[in-house]
């Protein structure tokens, strides 16, 4: 863990080593991070790019700011809307959408807003929760309107004309764990419309401290290295890496 890194929760953990070897080969410059939620992700890539949030819930965007104040970066309040309706400035090397792209009514219109904002050849790398059939109360609770099976994200991203680079799954075993707590905890969570549920989605079951981001980094680390060893063969949900045509 990186000092005075925000604490990720373990889910984040057992996508991370995905999401660093889509960002290896991307290799961007600009970047642009579609749903920011509290900003720890953010901090980790604005330390090394020239970074951009977008993140609507003014809670969870006035904690990220405070924690990118030491890194640098901006954060905008609101969508991949507000970028469109602005100014032309110049295009993204990478879009990049952490647990979003699920939140979203009509998933191939998203994308294809993300496409408009890369310039040729940009990337989009993203994470969405995998499989139909587990699609269970904690997903209610966040606002979720799908999970995805393999075959559904294949069509949203070729729809929306972004050629797949790779797919690869995440969270085997710890994360089966996580999800059976998410929806035992849902279970007592009070009923939202779809909207503030999405919006309360990035703080809820946060890390709150220092020593919690050190307990979700430990659990999460034994199964982070069998992944690498049995690599995007099963879990709860996908990383995805693909890229805008030239």
């Amino acid at each position: 863990m990186l000092m005075g890194a925000p604490p990720l929760t373990a889910a984040a953990w057992l996508r991370y080593d995905a999401i660093q070897r889509g960002l290896k080969a991307a290799a961007p410059r600009r970047v642009l991070e579609v749903g920011a939620g509290e900003g720890a992700m953010a901090w980790r890539l604005a330390r090394r790019f020239d970074y951009t949030g977008l993140e609507p819930d003014t809670q969870s965007s006035a904690l990220a700011l405070r924690r990118l104040r030491s890194v640098g970066g901006r954060l905008l309040a609101g969508t991949t809307e507000l970028l469109l309706e602005q100014p032309a400035e110049e295009p993204y090397d990478l879009i990049c959408a952490f647990e979003v792209l699920e939140h979203v009514e009509d998933d191939v219109a998203e994308l294809v807003r993300w496409r408009r904002l890369l310039r040729p050849n940009g990337w989009v790398l993203l994470s969405v929760p995998a499989h139909r059939r587990r699609f269970g109360p904690a997903d209610v609770a966040v606002g979720h309107w799908r999970r995805y099976d393999r075959e559904d994200l294949e069509r949203a991203l070729h729809e929306a004309n972004l050629d797949i680079v790779w797919i690869e799954a995440w969270g085997a075993g710890l994360g089966h764990l996580l999800e059976w707590i998410r929806s035992r905890a849902a279970a007592d969570a009070p009923h939202a419309a779809a909207a503030d549920a999405t919006a309360r989605s990035g703080r809820w079951l946060q890390p709150r401290n220092a020593a919690a981001g050190l307990a979700t980094a430990a659990a999460a680390l034994p199964f982070r290295l069998l992944g690498r060893v049995r690599r995007g063969l099963t879990g709860i949900g996908w990383v995805a890496l693909a890229r805008r045509p030239a």
